[in-house]
């Protein structure tokens, strides 16, 4: 049973109401009346009203989400459900002969086709998946797609039964939408050649983001009333956090709850250990937001994929003046209670730099002088003013990026009205924002366009 409490007229009552589980266990049961409006029985605000309103919008979804269903397997043998070594094979035959004369035959290289790229929160992951959408959908790859809706089941773990018409033993050759991360499942998908691919960012500035983008999102946060509102949940989190309220996974170790693991246990547990040693077996390359073109000069590498390949316009990306700057004080207390991202984070840092040493200083400073010059270059053929706009001055609603509740802070591009036929779809592809791609992919979006639509309502009252 839940307590949902709905505004009649202009006093508050008390409903009794039976939920499914949602497949992630979220429930809004444990959340305390005072969190989620404050006070019982008084006259509705228009704070509250908002409030009320948007928890309603949240049953319903939560509703649509678990009766949407997903597929049930029967089950079957664990060889029947693997994708064999051939499907790899067959796929660098299929490849277009566009890597004729390229960088990549030049090293002697075959260009990698099959990848799981473990999409991250609040990671610069978005500009990722455009690169990978985009050499996808150049070469005919098959992608692992979920189904109507933009990630798979997020925050449930990965199941196979959660991609798209998925039978036992479908093999894929890109797997890369937002998900928690569960290799045994993800390796019924993919050839065994695949190559594993993440992306982490610093922890206290993934915290801040995170906490800005979803606040809304997450009720715990609703009670903190003060202009700073991260300032006063940093300053004493505990009286703000629930690991078992709803959505409070957003609010603490984002990243290792995204990789399968408790975001909640202590920083010391062998567990953690543990989870950072097998991630280090599992992913072939983890890629650092803070030093992104370095990142992508290793991803090519690894890859074996050409500087035309990584090219990239910055996605999802916020006005600077939405970023808070957290004082030292407030960093430290970021750090410490994010602090099994923290270890997580240094770890693959030092892995990362490992790689860097092991490519060569310099020649990834090279590298990534071409990386920006290239990427200048595109900027020059392709966005009007050369800089990302404000969402409220895109004037093609096609490259109108997803924003948050009640928030309107995230930027994107105009292509510009002349363009050089040769660069026209290239241009557009670089500027187009997730949720689009995916559509323009074939992807049945119904769930997230509805959501889209009752966030729309929600932002308008």
């Amino acid at each position: 049973m839940l307590q949902a409490y709905i505004c009649l007229g202009c006093h508050c009552a008390v409903v009794q109401t039976n939920l499914a589980h949602f497949n992630a266990g979220l429930l809004c049961a444990f959340l305390e009346p005072q969190v989620m409006f404050g006070i019982k029985r008084r006259k509705c605000s228009l704070i509250k009203r908002r409030s009320i309103l948007w928890i309603l919008l949240t049953n319903i979804m939560v509703l649509l989400y678990y009766y949407s269903g997903k597929p049930q397997l029967k089950n079957v043998d664990s060889e029947e459900q693997t994708c064999p070594l051939s499907m790899s094979i067959q796929g660098v035959h299929n490849v277009t002969t566009s890597f004729q004369n390229s960088e990549s035959n030049k090293n002697k290289c075959s260009p990698k086709m099959n990848i799981m790229f473990m999409k991250t929160h609040k990671t610069a992951s978005s500009t990722i998946l455009n690169i990978l959408f985009r050499f996808g959908e150049k070469h005919k790859l098959r992608f692992a797609f979920p189904d109507g809706r933009n990630d798979f089941f997020y925050p449930s773990p990965f199941t196979c039964s959660q991609v798209k018409d998925y039978k036992p033993g479908d093999c894929f050759n890109i797997v890369c939408n937002h998900m928690r991360f569960d290799h045994s499942e993800l390796a019924k998908l993919l050839p065994p050649d695949a190559v594993y691919i993440t992306i982490l960012r610093d922890p206290v500035d993934l915290f801040e983001s995170s906490f800005h983008y979803y606040h809304s999102a997450v009720p715990l946060t609703w009670k903190l009333t003060n202009a700073n509102k991260l300032a006063d949940f940093l300053n004493n989190p505990q009286a703000f956090y629930n690991k078992e309220a709803f959505n409070s996974f957003y609010l603490k170790n984002l990243l290792f709850f995204d990789f399968g693991f408790d975001n909640n246990l202590a920083v010391d547990d062998p567990l953690v250990t543990d989870a950072i040693a097998s991630l280090s077996k599992r992913f072939h390359l983890v890629l650092l937001a803070e030093y992104f073109d370095e990142s992508l000069i290793l991803l090519k590498e690894l890859l074996c994929w050409t500087m035309e390949d990584v090219l990239y316009f910055k996605l999802n990306v916020r006005r600077s003046s939405s970023v808070s700057r957290l004082t030292p004080q407030l960093r430290a207390k970021a750090q410490k209670w994010n602090a099994i991202d923290w270890e997580l984070y240094q770890h693959f840092n030092n892995t990362f730099w490992n790689k860097v040493e092991k490519y060569g200083i310099e020649r990834v400073k090279e590298d990534v002088k071409e990386l920006g010059r290239r990427t200048e270059e595109m900027k020059s053929i392709c966005i009007e003013g050369g800089q990302a706009v404000e969402a409220h001055n895109i004037k093609d609603r096609h490259f109108q990026p997803w924003q948050p509740i009640g928030e309107s802070f995230i930027l994107g591009y105009n292509t510009k009205k002349e363009i050089e036929p040769k660069y026209k779809n290239i241009c557009r592809k670089m500027v187009t924002p997730e949720i689009q791609y995916l559509a323009d992919l074939g992807v049945n979006l119904w769930l997230t366009g509805l959501w889209g639509w009752l966030k729309d309502l929600f932002n308008s009252t």
